[in-house]
Order: structure tokens, then C-alpha cells, then sequence
């Protein structure tokens, strides 16, 4: 009966099983079993040797050489559109709206009325004053072209007068002292003509004073009352002709009504937000920048707006630089315009904005997303060596236009930089530069079938 052995192996242990037969001799028996336990030995030693080292783990990134071609800074920032006007409208005064001549949404020219208040007491109250001021204008005109004239002009012929009656009584003198000298008329006529003589210088010297004090103040102090009074009685009127207006609600720019807070026939108290008022024929996106950053731009440098909803950016110009920071953020604000005669776009929309600023003619530039950042801020990139593993290498950085990154040192163009996969990557990792990994199946779970860059995936 021939020997067989039968091999079993479990967790890495192999028990031979000897089945003999009694026609086998015994020296036959025993080579078969010294065959067995040797075969059993060299299984035991097998799974007892250690496994060879695993091979180093290839990481698939993308790198490309550093592009040299003309580059233009974008300085990008978050912003909110803000109309090129507004006006908040409100009464000066407290009344019932009697009339809405405008709409939510209403376009509107300056100066045009789009609301009235209740004013029929006012409207009384500006006409009492009105027939005041045509009162004062007509003893203004009295005084300044009748009575002022007529006083003036009997002053001066009152000095007509007693100048006349001086020179007569001059004559009378004079002549009767010739005849006083001959004794011709007795002493007593001389004196009654010497007396008249007195009377008629002082009559003159009156009238003369008169009309001086007409010239110099009676006729200046006239024309300032009468001028005063008039004055006063304008004021009054032009008040209550001011409280009528106040009564009607104009607009003060061209635009658009966006919107009204009442109705009619309910109170409108003073001083409180009646309708607001836009100019949405442009529209200004109002950033703020830092200093450093703002110093770079100038009134008319190019900008686009991305607005959400609309498939292309928006054309726009740099309209102001505030000269002066913002003393709570300490930023300088920059305006934004663009024109907006379709209305399409609306006030209050958060934008991403993008001005383009300072321009390289010819510029080393790598993607962004090859660019790490240190914990302590410095730049580095990582670059494929021949020895085919990834090395770190600090660059400086220059001007960046939302996509690129200027290089101004630490690369050159012969230099394979890694633009995607860099994130984690340790340097001297052993790379292969190949395409993105594309899943397969639509729904695939991306993470299980693409691996961080730089780290084994441990199921495989």
C-alpha cells in the first residue's frame, strides 16, 4: 500500500498527513515521511520570510513650463452697485396727501411734481400776505415819486422866496441910508427898514437849512422807511409762498421712482421718507482697496464687473479715488462706473469687480494655483527635477491678473512647475507629470477614485 501526503495550509501552517499501508517497508516508510517533513519545513520557512519592500508611490500631477508674454495686473474686489444719484424725499412740513402723480417705477425729469400735500390754508395765508405786499409797494412808489418830490421842491421855492425878499429888503437899506445921510427921512424910517432887513436874512437862512436837511436826511430817511416797509412785507409773502411750495413734492434729479412709503390721503409727517428717487443711467460699484493697492490706479483706468445672472462681465472706468482713507477700515474707496441705460443692472447686487492696472511687456508668469503659501507668508512653487521628483523653490511675485502670477525671481523659463496636485506634495516626492483624472462614470465618488496629491492611497 503506497504512502500519499496530503498538504494543508492554514494562517501559513502546513500538518502533513501520513497514511501508510501494510504492504509498504518500513524503510520505504520512513524516506517517505523524511520527504514530507522537509517538504513541510521549506512550506513553514516561505511563510515565515519577510515581504519585500513595497515600491516607491508615483504621484500623476500637472506641471507646464513657465509662459513669457505680456501681462496686465487685475486688482479684484467685492463690491454692492450703488445709483449714480439718489434722493430721499421728504415733506418739510406735516399734512394729508391730498395726490400721487407717480408710481414705484415711474420715470421722472428734475423738477418734476410727484406728490401734493393738503395746502388750501396755506394758499389762503400766502394770498393775505400777497395783498400786504401790494400795499407796501404802493406807498413805496408814494412816498419815494409824490410826497418826497413835493416837500423837496417847496423847500426850494421857499428859498426862492426869501432870497427875493432879502434882496429887496437889502435895497431898501441901502437907499434909505442915502437918504438918512442927506436928511431927507427922518432916523426912525432907517430903522424900520434896517429891522425888515433882519427879518428877511432870517427867513432865508431858514429856508436854506430846510432844503439842505431834505437834501441830506428828510428825504433819505423817507425813501428807507417806505423801503423798509416794503422790504418786510416781501419777506412775509415770499414765506408763505415758501409754505406752499413745501406743500409740493418735486424731484430734484432725472431717474426713477423706487419707492413710496404712502398712500394718498394718509399723513405725511415732516421730516419722514416720502419717495426715493435713483439715476440708474449708470451705476457705480463702490470698492475699497488698500492703500498700497489703490496708489497703483488712476481716474480712467479699464474695469469689468462681474454681475451674477449675466453670462459676460460688465464694461466699466475708474470715476473717483477718495483722497483721503476711510478712518474705520483705513481703505481708500474706489468708484466704478458703468453705464446702465437699459437697466439691466440693479442697485444693491453684489459684484465682483476687476480693474486692470499696472502692465509687463514681456512677464514670466505661472498659473495661481501653482503658488503655495507658507504659514508665514512666503511664496513657493513646487518644480519637477530630472531626478523625476518634486522640489520646493521659493519664488518672488510680481503683478497677478486673476489667473496668472507674475514670476520676478526664483524660476526660469526651463523650469517644469507643477500647477496642479502641489497641495501636500513633500518635496523629493517621486512624481509623474500626466493629464487631470476624468471620472469614469457619471455619480462616481471622485474622492475614492482620485487620490490627494502626495499622499498613498492606502487601498491600493
Amino acid at each position: 500500500m503506497s504512502a500519499t501526503v496530503t498538504k494543508r495550509a492554514k494562517n501559513c501552517e502546513h500538518k502533513p498527513v501520513i497514511q501508510t499501508s501494510p504492504a509498504v517497508s518500513h524503510t520505504s516508510l520512513l524516506r517517505r515521511a523524511a520527504a514530507s517533513f522537509a517538504l513541510a519545513m521549506l512550506l513553514i520557512d516561505g511563510c515565515k520570510a519577510k515581504p519585500d519592500a513595497a515600491p516607491e508611490t508615483e504621484v500623476t500631477v500637472q506641471a507646464e513650463h513657465p509662459e513669457q508674454a505680456p501681462m496686465s495686473e487685475h486688482i479684484t474686489a467685492d463690491a454692492v452697485l450703488s445709483p449714480l444719484a439718489q434722493a430721499a424725499l421728504s415733506p418739510k412740513i406735516s399734512a394729508p396727501i391730498r395726490h400721487f402723480y407717480v408710481q414705484r417705477g415711474s420715470h421722472v425729469r428734475a423738477g418734476q411734481l410727484l406728490a401734493i400735500l393738503e395746502n388750501r390754508d396755506l394758499e389762503a395765508a400766502a394770498l393775505d400776505n400777497k395783498g400786504t405786499y401790494t400795499a407796501a409797494q404802493a406807498a413805496y412808489e408814494n412816498q419815494t415819486r409824490a410826497q418826497v418830490p413835493e416837500d423837496f421842491q417847496k423847500a426850494q421855492l421857499d428859498v426862492a422866496q426869501t432870497k427875493a425878499n432879502l434882496d429887496l429888503n437889502q435895497s431898501i437899506v441901502k437907499g434909505r441910508q442915502q437918504l438918512f445921510s442927506q436928511g431927507a427921512i427922518p432916523g426912525r424910517d432907517l430903522d424900520t427898514a434896517t429891522a425888515g432887513l433882519v427879518q428877511a436874512q432870517a427867513a432865508y437862512d431858514t429856508a436854506v437849512k430846510h432844503l439842505e436837511s431834505l437834501k441830506s436826511v428828510s428825504r433819505q430817511a423817507a425813501v428807507q422807511q417806505a423801503g423798509g416797509q416794503l422790504t418786510s412785507a416781501k419777506g412775509k409773502y415770499l414765506g408763505a409762498e415758501a409754505q406752499v411750495s413745501y406743500s409740493e413734492i418735486r424731484s430734484p434729479i432725472s431717474g426713477v421712482v423706487t419707492d413710496r412709503s404712502l398712500f394718498a390721503g394718509e399723513t405725511a409727517p415732516a421730516g419722514t421718507g416720502l419717495l426715493t428717487v435713483m439715476d440708474t443711467s449708470a451705476v457705480l460699484a463702490k470698492l475699497h482697496l488698500a492703500q498700497i493697492v489703490s496708489q497703483r490706479l488712476k481716474l480712467g483706468d479699464d474695469a469689468t464687473i462681474a454681475v451674477p445672472g449675466l453670462p459676460d462681465p460688465v464694461f466699466a472706468k475708474v470715476s473717483l479715488i477718495s483722497p483721503a482713507l476711510d478712518p474705520g477700515s483705513t481703505t481708500v474707496e474706489v468708484w466704478l462706473r458703468a453705464e446702465n441705460r437699459d437697466g439691466t443692472l440693479k442697485v444693491g447686487t453684489p459684484v465682483r469687480a476687476s480693474v486692470v492696472g499696472r502692465s509687463v511687456a514681456s512677464a514670466l508668469k505661472v498659473p495661481l494655483t501653482a503658488i503655495l503659501t507658507a504659514q508665514e507668508g512666503s511664496k513657493s512653487v513646487m518644480v519637477v527635477g530630472a531626478d523625476g521628483a518634486a522640489h520646493r523653490k521659493a519664488v518672488t511675485l510680481g503683478i497677478q491678473d486673476g489667473e496668472d502670477v507674475q514670476i520676478t525671481g526664483g524660476l526660469t523659463a526651463s523650469d517644469t512647475v507643477v500647477t496642479a496636485g502641489a497641495y501636500g506634495l513633500e518635496d523629493g516626492s517621486k512624481v509623474k507629470v500626466g493629464p487631470a483624472e476624468v471620472d469614469a462614470k457619471p455619480g462616481s465618488d471622485t474622492k475614492a477614485n482620485k487620490p490627494a496629491a502626495g499622499k498613498e492611497a492606502d487601498e491600493k
